[in-house]
């Protein structure tokens, strides 16, 4: 977004903040940040502070800078977890994110983003998929379409709505078409990073290429996944416990259609008539703690689940966080078609 269209020195008329109201298209609120010739934001302008202006006096010429709410809303050196419930209970439609000496440095628009998470991404997006051939001969699985885009946009636009910025992905089979697809991430407002595995490295391996991760914590999801997952309900999950990861979980039931037996050697005690169990199972979304990447050998072959196994081996801290909505792992045919149905519905 260029941060001019929002802000409005303090010198300029309320026509002129009239005019700069009206074409505003980026964001869902109509409001300006009003700044002084240090470009310092001094306050907020709305529509409704004009309009209580001209009621007052009828003045068109009077300065922008002294009709702004100066008591308006921001947050500072906003690094860490925003808990933007809060701001929704205010009603607040547009928060700014102001630097020290209050300059403008980004705004978040509740509308659009659901949460702003101070964590990078990793969408593992290199596998042949195989078992839905021939539709990945010449597509990778990523890009097969799902309604009116990719199976992986489906993700990053989603990554994108919880404040994610900056996303690596790892590829090899046709990976050159993912990245011709999304270029450096721009045009989406974020930064993507390609990262290129000359021979497969699992489901983890590919961490191990990135130089220098900025976040404490990291995202890392696989690329075929359709899923309207929270993000933040994961992360604070993560984060109440004080994990070393947490692993985003599936429910996945087994219907028995006989009697099961209960019993003490041959002796049957009790039995159960059809029953039903439930699982809950690995849904190939992870956030761990970014020095977990030192375990994870350097450019060689290593699943998540080796991590895992590590972690609960040597006393780590690993939980899991049920998904509360859907989840599909297009990984045959019949997913891919369950999937294309189910969008048609949301």
């Amino acid at each position: 977004m260029d941060f001019k269209n929002i802000i409005i020195h303090q010198d300029k008329t309320i026509i002129d903040g009239l005019k700069k109201l009206n074409n505003i298209r980026e964001v869902s609120r109509l409001i300006l940040f009003v700044v002084d010739n240090s470009n310092v934001v001094i306050g907020s302008l709305t529509d409704g502070d004009i309009r209580r202006s001209l009621i007052k006096d009828g003045d068109v010429k009077k300065r922008v800078g002294n009709v702004c709410n100066k008591n308006f809303v921001y947050e500072q050196n906003a690094d860490s977890f925003l808990n933007l419930h809060n701001y929704r209970a205010k009603d607040i439609k547009i928060l700014p994110l102001l630097d020290n000496e209050k300059r403008f440095v980004n705004i978040i628009d509740l509308e659009k983003t659901k949460a702003v998470l101070p964590i990078e991404c990793m969408i593992m997006a290199g596998g042949r998929g195989k078992r839905l051939s021939p539709l990945t001969d010449d597509i990778p699985k990523p890009l097969l379409p799902l309604g009116e885009k990719p199976i992986i946009e489906h993700n990053i636009d989603r990554l994108i709505s919880f404040g994610i910025k900056k996303i690596y992905i790892s590829l090899k089979y046709l990976g050159e078409k993912v990245q011709e697809y999304f270029g450096d991430g721009s045009s989406k407002g974020i930064e993507i990073e390609y990262i290129w595995e000359e021979e497969p490295l699992g489901t983890a391996g590919a961490l191990s290429l990135v130089e220098n991760f900025e976040s404490e914590h990291l995202l890392l999801m696989n690329g075929d996944l359709f899923t309207n997952i929270n993000f933040e309900d994961l992360y604070k999950s993560f984060l109440n416990v004080n994990a070393d990861m947490a692993v985003a979980s599936a429910e996945y039931k087994v219907d028995i259609p006989y009697a099961v037996f209960e019993t003490e050697g041959n002796e049957v005690k009790d039995f159960k008539e059809k029953p039903s169990y439930r699982y809950h199972s690995n849904a190939g979304i992870y956030i761990l703690k970014r020095n977990l990447v030192k375990m994870i050998p350097k450019n060689q072959f290593y699943d998540i689940t080796d991590l895992m196994k590590n972690l609960i081996t040597n006393g780590g801290n690993l939980v899991h966080a049920p998904i509360i909505g859907f989840w599909i792992d297009i990984g045959k045919p019949e997913d891919y078609k369950q999937a294309q149905e189910f969008i048609k519905h949301i």
